[in-house]
């Protein structure tokens, strides 16, 4: 029976023994190193060529999502769990996309964290139970958020998508009306009919949503 190797990367020593002693009580797991921070993970990687790597969050230098992003695109199969104290779902959220298949809390018992190698493993994704009902109701209103972002844009004429773009280029509108070749008033119209369809209250907030939209880069 082929075993799933697993490197543990926590910067506490104890920490790491106590999961190596979980993960040594099932005979389908082998633990087959340890790394104290993100740069050693890495390395490890490179070396060992694990399953799973059992990732947390915060550690010294390189911390842990930095260090995933950096597995991810060295060895893409080797799968990373977080293993973290943090259950905020803007954490989970920015390691899923980074390429993480699992996310476990440090207070899950052990059986959900046997249960998520083997989940990982397996080619499936891990949630800690505890969590996944937030995690599902964040990434839901997170989705209807840009779809509704997305439709509001739509809706936007081709002039009003331009004026848009210059006003938040940082163009006057003077020059704004000079380069389109309007008058001053048409833009002013066209500025007030973007902040009702955006639903937005003055310049800056149209130029905070163009640089989300990216038509513009946050300098």
């Amino acid at each position: 029976m082929n075993k799933i190797r697993v490197l543990i990367a926590d910067d506490h020593a104890i920490v790491r023994e106590g999961i190596r002693l979980i993960l040594s009580m099932h005979d389908d797991i082998e633990v087959v190193g340890e790394a104290a921070d993100g740069r050693e993970a890495i390395d490890l990687v490179n070396k060992l060529a694990p399953d799973i790597v059992l990732m947390d969050m915060a550690m010294p230098g390189l911390g842990g999502l930095e260090a995933t992003l950096e597995i991810m695109k060295l060895r893409p199969q080797t799968r990373v769990v977080v293993l973290t104290q943090y259950d905020d779902s803007e954490y989970i959220y920015r390691f899923l996309k980074a390429g993480a298949a699992g996310y476990v809390l440090k207070k899950a018992v052990g059986s959900d964290l046997i249960a998520a190698v083997r989940a990982v493993y397996q080619g499936k994704s891990f949630v800690d139970p505890s969590i996944a009902e937030k995690v599902i109701k964040g990434y839901l209103e997170h989705t209807t958020e840009v779809t509704t972002s997305e439709a509001e844009y739509e809706r936007l004429s081709d002039r009003e998508k331009q004026v848009l773009k210059l006003i938040a280029e940082g163009y006057t509108t003077r020059h704004i009306a000079e380069t389109l070749d309007l008058s001053i008033k048409t833009v002013m119209t066209h500025r007030t009919n973007l902040m009702e369809k955006l639903g937005l209250h003055n310049r800056a907030d149209l130029i905070k949503y163009a640089i989300r939209k990216g038509l513009v880069r946050d300098t």
